[in-house]
């Protein structure tokens, strides 16, 4: 194509100054063509791009369509039962619910029921009462001397840097309104996050906030912000589903004073956040840690976040905290499906156990050592909806968290672009043009709502269950479709035979 380029590109300019000269027109139409032609040869010439090497302008086109690929997927293809990590339908029902209008959908289903992989509710003839209290949890074991009685439903670890402080701050917000608590995430606990909403400070690798000038954890620092009265529980991230065992790096480009200040680093510096944290290596040194923070923050609920892998290590955890005599207040199940602003594709498809077998795991593991009830269960993971708020519960959870659902009631659109700094929404972003697009006031509102009536939903599907309360809740009240894969086989002869009879 470079040869058809070279032949074509001169006889077209060529052609254009005739032209221009025949008629007088503006020299800017050749000129152009000659810019386009210079392109076009330093293109051919160059070694880094083969396509740009062998169409020297038609392969722009390429990553025009590229770049503009999900927009296409999202708008002109995908159904409304498609899309990952979230369909259209499921994007659909946060925007709705956050802007409090109505939720319904006509016309019936259009998932396939009669297939193995379905999941549904067995619902009662004798519903209960709708409970229009939202549902509580208090959070605090026998050590913990200032109990916090947490919401259902809570936002999950989301960092300042990651997201947009207007994002964060309309997080915050809508928190206080609805009374909920809203989770720092591994970046630090910053002003932002302390706008009137009940806080969890999230304590990661990088001890960010409460750090010394060698990136090791202080325990001065943590004592002073830990006992700010907006803080009412302290997760240690031990790792995170979408990327377990992996670290993340704040290039020197991204940390700005403020981020720096935020974090207890030099600015303009690289900072690595390692895969393991420093104060401990095993068991033993976790429980120790708890113990730790829970005397720094003069008894607030201390638990930490993990994403399961190998299950033996989980067991010998709950045996440390035998032998020490000493349990965190809760413990935070993250799923392998669970969200993050970046990371590599092998962690996001091939590490680490989903959160249904993680979850069931853990409340099973607990109860056999007989620390469930010292104990709250928290998972997160694609927690969106009332259907999958009632499901964590009925596999062992007390409690949920969810972050990309409340991106969504932000204004998240799915453009996979959390990544670049290009969030087009301002919810993923720290481009100051694009933030300003999100206004704190609006969207701190449909935050309060999404909460509010996402858990209105589970009320209502655990009283079609003939529930009056969640600790009611047990797998028994919902079904798969393979328990009746072969239904018209097994069970239609003999049930119409004895009718037949009668």
């Amino acid at each position: 194509m470079r040869k058809q380029f070279f032949i074509f590109g001169i006889t077209f300019l060529l052609l254009s100054i005739i032209i221009t000269y025949h008629y007088k027109y503006s020299i800017f139409f050749p000129l152009t063509v000659f810019a386009l032609i210079l392109l076009g040869i330093a293109n051919s010439f160059q070694h880094k791009h083969a396509i740009l090497r062998n169409f020297p302008l038609l392969g722009y086109f390429r990553y025009l369509f590229e770049f503009i690929a999900p927009e296409i997927q999202q708008y002109f293809i995908e159904r409304s039962t498609d899309g990952k990590p979230f369909s259209r339908n499921q994007r659909s029902l946060v925007y709705q619910r956050a802007k409090n209008i109505d939720a319904t959908t006509p016309f019936g289903t259009q998932l396939n029921l009669n297939h193995a992989d379905y999941e549904g509710i067995k619902h009662s003839i004798y519903p209960a009462p709708v409970n229009e209290e939202l549902p509580r949890v208090i959070v605090g074991g026998p050590d913990c001397r200032q109990p916090y009685s947490a919401s259902l439903l809570n936002i999950s670890a989301m960092s300042f840097g990651s997201l947009s402080e207007n994002a964060i701050v309309a997080l915050n917000k809508g928190a206080a309104k609805g009374n909920f608590y809203h989770n720092t995430g591994e970046g630090g606990l910053t002003d932002f996050h302390l706008q009137g909403g009940d806080v969890t400070w999230q304590i990661g690798t990088g001890y960010f906030g409460c750090r010394d000038d060698h990136g090791n954890f202080s325990a001065e620092k943590f004592a002073v912000k830990s006992n700010n009265p907006l803080v009412k529980m302290i997760e240690i991230k031990l790792s995170q589903g979408a990327k377990p065992g992996h670290g993340g790096v704040l290039p020197a480009a991204k940390n700005t004073e403020q981020i720096a200040r935020i974090r207890d680093v030099k600015p303009f510096t690289t900072i690595l956040s390692p895969p393991g944290h420093s104060v401990f290596s095993d068991a033993k040194g976790l429980i120790q840690f708890v113990a730790q923070l829970r005397e720094l923050s003069n008894g607030k609920p201390i638990g930490f976040k993990l994403c399961i892998g190998h299950t033996e290590e989980f067991e010998t955890i709950c045996q440390e905290m035998i032998h020490q005599n000493c349990y965190p207040d809760f413990i935070t199940v993250d799923g392998a499906e669970g969200g993050t602003g970046a990371a590599p594709l092998e962690f996001s498809d091939g590490v680490g156990m989903p959160l249904e077998p993680a979850l069931i795991f853990v409340n099973k593991t607990l109860v056999r050592f007989d620390i469930r009830s010292k104990i709250r269960l928290i998972c997160s993971g694609k927690i969106i909806s009332g259907y999958s708020v009632l499901k964590a519960v009925a596999l062992g959870a007390d409690m949920c968290n969810s972050a990309r659902g409340f991106m969504f009631s932000l204004g998240c659109i799915q453009a996979l672009r959390c990544n670049n700094n290009q969030c087009p929404t301002g919810v993923a972003t720290q481009d100051k043009m694009l933030m300003k697009g999100l206004v704190v006031t609006d969207k701190s509102e449909r935050v309060y709502h999404f909460h509010k009536n996402t858990l209105h939903s589970a009320n209502e599907l655990l009283a079609a269950a003939g529930k009056k309360s969640f600790s009611e809740a047990d797998i028994n009240i919902f079904m798969r479709g393979d328990e009746f894969k072969k239904l018209s086989d097994l069970y239609f002869p003999d049930i119409l035979g004895n009718a037949l009879k009668e």
